[in-house]
């Protein structure tokens, strides 16, 4: 089965308010099987727009990756983010065929 993955730009506008938005993620984060692959660190923007901070985020499927996005308390933490940071994020499903 192909995993499920967020893919997520971020733009942090204050660092403290943002705080308790990560904080509440850790746990919900590990109840859906989630782990972090990429959390920041160095990027270089080769083409186009692109924002400060870049966060993928694996889950057991995509299915899954949903049900965390959708859950309750995703969606009340998405509440405490908004004011303090921009954010585009994508639910992408894992390729799980033949590679060359």
């Amino acid at each position: 089965m192909a995993k499920g993955y967020w893919l997520a730009r971020v733009d942090v506008r204050n660092e403290e308010g943002y705080k308790p938005y990560l904080a509440t993620n850790h746990d919900l984060f590990k109840k859906f099987g989630g782990r972090f692959l990429v959390r920041s660190g160095n990027v270089g923007a080769m083409e186009g727009n692109w924002r400060s901070r870049t966060i993928v985020i694996e889950f057991p499927s995509y299915e899954v990756a949903l049900a965390c996005y959708r859950s309750p308390e995703y969606q009340a933490n998405i509440k405490v983010r908004q004011p303090h940071a921009a954010v585009d994020l994508i639910i992408i499903e894992g390729y799980d065929g033949p590679q060359p």
